[in-house]
């Protein structure tokens, strides 16, 4: 599988010294009257059908869960789009969620022609350059998309897929694919091959016009993400011809201001045919049933010749571009090389190989000379392995004190020993041994095994599977003369340099509201078909309930607890050790827990440390949240012992490093001052101090004082001391109990009787006694707001009924918010709203909702979401729905491998001893919509409540905001507490 997409798949150890060619190879093969071919040794067992018409389906089998991820994709993203039309791909996603003739609509035959002349509208509209005139059509547009939309049926698409229990309902556009997702039933195939066939059948492209300022919003976030910026600078300099640098996949605010309902259709007609699509399934299935339900239902497509888009063949870079992006968010820099693309294989081989000596989160170059040296703030690679070119960049920040230049020339100074020749070449070996552990997870996940199928599709039109097979062998044969001379031949003065710079953005063009009203949503209406799918016979799955007592196995190695549940499916193992202690307890300790990766012992450098951890496929963590701190061991079984051992020797010797310790000082105060400029970090602060107060655990911080007064030694000593506090041992593995206790006694030291924990300091929620409105100021077109409520104690009899109200209300796109406020108001891109229970039985609940809009719709977007706050609709079909979503999830969630544990861990801070989702499911079908409602109306209605509000004070006025509350400005001192 690709490497980008971290989906490798596990080759069996017995046979590693065959070559490639003897054990992977393409057969044919027959089973339920359909020829498919398959690659020998595929751990996937991964089946490719080509269907009569041209659709590739692709089947791999994975039994663990009675689910099953679906894709279907498209061989067409934005490089397809027309240079007049930018965008057009991504439009046509959003409109595929919309229905056909036969759902989506009331009535077809009345909803039809106001349709039509909604698409001359636009054409009119599309030709028009008259401001006044404009504007004079766009009225029209609205008013007749109003009276169309009379006969639609909003999310009726989302309301069938939620009925019959499936999951992840998306879709995503990109250079070269636009792919639909969906996680279903094993029992639902039938009902979800009913409902696709019909979705590419005959598409109608209706509510339109709320559904094109949805993209609008989705542009103007894009223009306030100085990330999404320097990509788009980054692709544009890099590909001063080709259509990644010069098609954006959203497209330019010009064409997002002139749609075409025609051209979209066009695109369809051209693109979305059998012969250039592909159906993706993994999961729990029969292959002989899907593959000859996927021939009836989509037998129908026909085969049309597709024009590819033919790349033209770019000049060569032969000195630095140099560039600069402007925005609010903190600093950075970025150099970027154009390689082959993915259809050389060779080279996409050499690419990983060297990228991984570059950067591979322990051992690379850049992970030892830089991060772990802390001579930058952060440094890491990545790669965009598309068809006709590949991205390869390094990116850097700087570290207080240090200018972006100084970040860029250590950059490119590993570069120069990668050029030069002068690493170990063994760390090719420890390459491929932690990919083989990759492998293993990778499997493990029907949406890694979709996505990788899916990805060899669109890159190779699934003809090259036996490349992605023999992957990681073909990895262990990478030398490090090919490293070099690769190297050397792309990797010289042939790049992109951008500077991410502190500063007003003067370039923004913000795509400006349109006046739209509100359209119809029928709410409780179904069409004919919706009711002949849901009527599709289907076999029930049983739902599967933990018992603690018998699924976990408990234990004791020394004084501490030991929870063990086995791995009966792998190699792997999972070892941790959990302390009931965190910030709250101590706020040096998650300081501490950082500290820890560079550090070293009497024995080992922090960087052999690395290098050990890495060269034997293993790893280690140890981070302190607010209430539990968590060491994490992971690797492969067969080192379980060495890592063990080596984990226990550095925290226990690890020395006092003085130097190291200023270095890391510098970078938390340079990542503090970053954070003070990232909007979300911002509002993530807002939302703690609506929660808790001025004091809340988001700004519980060191002081600049107390940072600089902290030393090595008592840095160290805490860290020594660490395991000498009662913790729980949990480990999921291969290996049996006994064999678990025994090695853990044996490597794992611990004191003859632990100390009591550290007490720790209790953080309140508060009770909100009237509205207030918390402001922060930021340079952005957007404007986000969220509201937060403290609602009562948790009671596990209340879950039944909180999960329903959170499936109906404001979980989803089918939800009654996300259609009130996107499809009907179109006042924004995102929003959602729900009760969220506590985690710990002394916590309160809390109403959170949210609503991300332009600055000029935020009056809207806030009365719009007061509104439904206020009194909830009720529409009895979309509780149904709700109703039978939440009963099929439970039904096929499998809670497996040391989920199992977690479960059970949480469970005991809720005071929960059982699994709580047997009553849930017990209960809810006695829930009608008067407890939903009661629940509405005691919780959340006509209450007070926090508004936090993120925008930009020179888009929004203080004294508008009056309105909804006691205004507070809150500094960025008292959000961040330094």
């Amino acid at each position: 599988m690709r490497v980008t997409s971290l989906i490798l798949l596990l080759l069996l150890s017995a046979t590693l010294q065959m070559s490639a060619q003897e054990k992977h190879q393409w057969k044919d093969a027959t089973s339920g009257g359909y020829t498919y071919r398959y690659i020998t040794g595929d751990p996937m067992q991964a089946r490719f059908y080509t269907l009569k018409n041209g659709l590739t389906v692709i089947l791999s089998v994975n039994k663990k869960d009675p689910r099953i991820q679906t894709l279907i994709g498209v061989r067409a993203g934005s490089n397809s789009d027309p240079k007049d039309h930018t965008g057009l791909a991504h439009y046509l996603e959003h409109l595929l969620f919309k229905g056909t003739t036969k759902f989506g609509s009331l009535d077809w035959a009345k909803e039809k022609p106001l349709l039509d002349k909604v698409e001359g509208l636009y054409d009119t509209y599309n030709k028009t350059t008259d401001v006044e005139k404009r504007k004079a059509i766009y009225k029209q547009i609205d008013s007749m998309s109003g009276a169309a939309a009379k006969f639609a049926i909003a999310n009726e698409y989302d309301k069938m897929m939620t009925n019959m229990g499936a999951q992840g309902t998306n879709a995503h556009t990109w250079v070269e694919e636009t792919v639909y997702e969906e996680d279903i039933p094993s029992t639902a195939v039938d009902k979800f091959l009913a409902v696709q066939a019909e979705r590419f059948r005959d598409p109608v492209f209706r509510i339109f016009h709320t559904e094109l300022e949805a993209v609008y919003e989705e542009k103007n976030r894009g223009l306030d993400n100085d990330g999404r910026k320097m990509y788009e600078a980054m692709l544009f300099n890099l590909f001063p011809t080709h259509n990644y640098g010069q098609q954006s996949t959203i497209g330019t605010v010009e064409h997002l201001k002139n749609p075409s309902l025609k051209a979209i259709r066009q695109f369809y007609n051209e693109y979305y045919v059998p012969n250039n699509m592909a159906i993706v399934f993994a999961g729990d299935f029969d292959p002989d049933y899907v593959i000859k339900r996927i021939d009836q239902q989509f037998g129908y497509m026909k085969t049309k010749p597709v024009k590819e888009y033919k790349a033209p063949a770019e000049a060569p870079i032969t000195k630095p571009i140099v560039k600069e992006v402007f925005g609010p968010d903190a600093e950075n820099v970025n150099l970027a090389y154009r390689m082959p693309g993915a259809l050389d294989t060779k080279s996409a081989v050499v690419l990983t190989v060297l990228s991984q000596i570059l950067s591979n989160g322990k051992a690379g170059l850049m992970d030892l000379n830089l991060n772990k040296q802390q001579k930058v703030l952060g440094a890491s690679v990545s790669t965009l392995p598309w068809k006709d070119y590949t991205v390869f960049s390094l990116s850097g920040r700087a570290k207080e004190g240090q200018t972006l230049d100084e970040v860029k020339d250590l950059l490119l100074g590993q570069l120069d020993i990668l050029r030069k020749g002068e690493f170990d070449e063994s760390l090719i070996t420890a390459i491929v041994n932690n990919f083989k552990l990759y492998e293993i997870q990778g499997l493990e996940s029907n949406g890694n095994r979709a996505n990788s199928l899916m990805d060899g599709y669109i890159k190779h039109a699934g003809k090259n599977w036996l490349y992605d097979v023999s992957y990681v062998e073909d990895m262990g044969k990478v030398t490090k003369k090919q490293i070099v001379d690769f190297a050397n031949k792309y990797m010289s003065d042939s790049y992109v340099l951008l500077y991410k710079r502190k500063g007003e953005d003067k370039n923004i063009e913000k795509v400006e509201k349109p006046p739209i009203t509100p359209v119809e949503v029928n709410r409780d209406a179904q069409s004919e078909f919706l009711k002949s799918v849901a009527a599709l016979p289907e076999t029930p799955v049983k739902p599967l309930w933990l018992d603690y007592d018998k699924d976990i196995q408990k234990g004791k190695v020394g004084n501490a607890d030991l929870l063990y549940v086995q791995n009966k499916d792998n190699g792997l193992f999972r070892l941790y050790y959990r302390f009931n202690m965190g910030s709250w307890s101590n706020k040096k300790l998650p300081i501490a827990a950082s500290y820890l990766q560079f550090l070293g012992t009497d024995k080992y450098s922090s960087e052999e440390i690395s290098k050990q951890f890495y060269n034997i496929a293993c790893s280690f963590n140890l981070t302190a949240g607010a209430e539990e701190t968590t060491v994490t061991i992971t690797g492969l079984q067969e080192n379980f012992d060495k890592a063990v051992q080596l984990f226990d020797h550095l925290i226990t010797n690890c020395k006092p490093d003085e130097k190291a310790l200023a270095g890391f000082k510098n970078r938390i105060a340079k990542s503090r001052s970053d954070m003070k400029l990232n909007k979300g970090q911002i509002m993530s602060g807002l939302r703690s101090y609506a929660t808790y107060g001025a004091k809340n655990p988001f700004n519980n911080q060191l002081s600049k004082e107390e940072l600089d007064a902290l030393t090595a030694e008592e840095l160290t000593t805490l860290l020594h001391e660490l395991p000498s506090y009662k913790h729980t041992i949990i480990y999921y593995g291969p290996n049996d109990l006994a064999t678990t206790t025994a090695a853990v006694q044996k490597l794992h030291q611990q004191p003859a009787a632990f100390k009591a924990d550290m007490p720790a300091k209790q953080f309140e929620k508060t009770v909100q006694a009237s509205n207030k409105v918390l402001f922060a100021d930021y340079d952005m077109v957007q404007a986000e707001v969220n509201w937060v409520r403290n609602g009562d104690v948790f009671n596990p009899a209340n879950t039944a009924v909180v999960n329903l109200f959170n499936s109906y209300f404001g979980g989803g796109m089918g939800s009654i918010v996300f259609q009130t406020i996107r499809e009907s108001k179109a006042l924004a891109y995102s929003t959602y709203a729900f009760y969220a229970a506590p985690n710990k039985k002394t916590d309160r609940y809390a109403v959170l909702a949210y609503v991300g809009s332009q600055a000029d719709k935020v009056n809207e977007a806030i009365a719009g979401m007061n509104e439904l706050l206020t009194t909830i609709p009720k529409a009895d079909k979309s509780f149904e729905t709700a109703r039978s979503s939440m009963k099929k999830d439970i039904e096929t969630e499998r809670i497996t491998q040391d989920g199992i544990i977690f479960s059970y861990l949480g469970a005991q801070k809720l005071g929960l001893n059982t699994d709580i989702r047997k009553s849930v499911y017990e209960s809810v079908d006695k829930l009608s919509f008067d407890d939903v409602k009661q629940l509405h109306d005691q919780n959340i209605a006509g209450k007070p409540y926090s508004y936090c509000i993120l925008a930009s004070e020179k888009r929004i006025k203080l004294d508008d905001l009056k309105k909804y509350g006691d205004v507070q400005k809150v500094t960025l001192e008292e959000i961040f507490g330094y």
